[in-house]
């Protein structure tokens, strides 16, 4: 049995970081002044102890399945979750909005990337693959895990070196970029009085990220006789079996595309366990669509699954920072943070000039939209909180719409292009991606002159 211990002892080492993040934030005060998640803190120090050879044994390496599975089962849980049954009619128009401000700052992430590793290379001789400067789009606006997957389709099908560390790196300098920003803009918004909620307020408890015993809130509401099964065990079941469907599923399909190729590529790539990540939120709709109809989704407590995929979010940043090669980032520091720095720039460009257009809600979706375009939905969510605490705003409800709408809205880019990118040409995918951009760019001014038109239907419930 000794040999089992290996996966169990890595994730309690996550676990220990976790705990380390979180009362390090709640003591040192340049930590909790700053608002720094603590998985964000509990990473970067896991980092350096792999960094210094101090990570009780273990490499970088073996965090990176921890990326790739808690990412999956986060938006695999966000899709269980159900919808309020009282939805603002702006939920639609507003969710369009960070929808497709989502799909444009996935071009031209993609973009500015290959742009500037074309520019480095010119003026260094250095020889990168432009794909390395391609892929921080998915670890920035789709996360680490799409970052892991991608890059491991890209480096060991379609000959890119080095797309997984890059991809991991970017996808971890993504939150620190959403909080290191994004924190900045919401302290800014709350001073100003540019947030509809005026009860926001950065307390002591927010600060610490500790709550006090007369404020702590409950984790969900019991589904299950305890005397029968646990409430969270049931939930983590009812998941369990989304991971299966979708296994059986991909074993499926697999032989039954072998035979098709698409721009020289096997289709089976795309049917790959590597993206587990979009076939299993497939799975997820279908699957609580089908308990839904059958009057079964009473069974599913919103409040728990939110708790399920909040904890996901929170291991999949820490391990995705500790997934990270200290050599390789050493290497090739200048080309990742000119990347970076780029890619940082023109999405704060991107998600704050076009929130100018918004007259109510617009800091609200903007600084929601640039954390999801540089770490994942939980983060937009959380830059959210600290300019609407009680989620008073449609915001949050617009993000539920938003997970769904942009799997439609990126298909061509997701799905079709995305997983064998290496294999298009470069004229190709400036001409997609370009027109990708002007035609969301075209649509977000129309959506935005609707949420603009009738503004007082953003709270007002059917």
């Amino acid at each position: 049995m000794e040999s089992s211990f290996d996966g169990v002892l890595a994730f309690a080492f996550l676990g220990c970081m976790l705990l380390a993040g979180t009362v390090l934030r709640a003591r040192v005060a340049a930590i909790r002044n700053a608002l720094v998640p603590a998985s964000l803190v509990g990473g970067l120090l896991g980092f350096a102890l792999l960094a210094f050879g101090l990570g009780n044994g273990y490499q970088s390496s073996d965090f990176a399945p921890f990326t790739f599975h808690f990412f999956t089962l986060s938006f695999m849980s966000l899709v269980l979750t159900g919808t309020e049954k009282q939805a603002p009619r702006s939920v639609a128009w507003g969710g369009s909005w960070l929808s497709v401000l989502w799909v444009m700052s996935l071009v031209l992430q993609a973009l500015t990337g290959l742009i500037v590793i074309a520019g480095y290379n010119m003026a260094t001789d250095g020889g990168l693959s432009h794909f390395l400067g391609v892929i921080v789009t998915h670890g920035f606006t789709q996360g680490p895990g799409q970052a892991l997957a991608l890059g491991s389709i890209w480096e060991n099908e379609l000959g890119v070196t080095h797309a997984v560390n890059f991809g991991l790196i970017y996808a971890s300098v993504g939150f620190i970029v959403a909080f290191g920003i994004g924190v900045p803009v919401a302290r800014w918004g709350v001073s100003r009085g540019l947030n509809a909620n005026r009860s926001a307020r950065i307390d002591e408890e927010f600060a610490s990220g500790i709550l006090s015993e007369d404020t702590r809130l409950t984790a969900g509401n019991q589904i299950t006789h305890p005397a029968n099964v646990d409430s969270l065990g049931f939930h983590l079941a009812i998941l369990g079996i989304a991971y299966l469907l979708t296994d059986a599923y991909l074993d499926v399909m697999q032989p039954l595309v072998a035979l098709v190729d698409l721009n020289d590529v096997n289709l089976s790539l795309i049917f790959s366990h590597n993206l587990f990540f979009f076939h299993g939120l497939i799975i997820c709709v279908i699957l609580r669509a089908a308990m839904d109809r059958l009057g079964l989704g009473r069974y599913i407590d919103n409040d728990t699954q939110r708790r399920i995929t909040g904890t996901a979010v929170d291991f999949m940043v820490i391990a995705t920072i500790m997934s990270i090669e200290f050599a390789l980032l050493s290497a090739y520091l200048v080309p990742i943070v000119m990347v970076c720095l780029s890619v940082s720039v023109v999405t704060a460009l991107l998600c704050f000039g076009f929130g100018r257009q918004l007259r109510d809600h617009g800091i609200e979706r903007s600084l929601t939209a640039f954390g999801c375009c540089c770490g994942s939905t939980g983060s937009g969510l959380l830059l959210l909180r600290m300019l609407d605490p009680n989620l008073s705003t449609p915001i949050a409800r617009e993000l539920a719409f938003f997970n769904i709408a942009i799997l439609f809205l990126g298909f061509h880019i997701l799905i079709l292009m995305a997983p064998i990118l290496p294999s298009f040409g470069f004229g190709t995918i400036i001409t997609v991606y370009v027109a990708t951009f002007i035609v969301g760019a075209g649509a977000i001014v129309v959506v935005a002159r609707r949420l603009n038109r009738d503004p007082l239907t953003a709270d007002v419930p059917e």
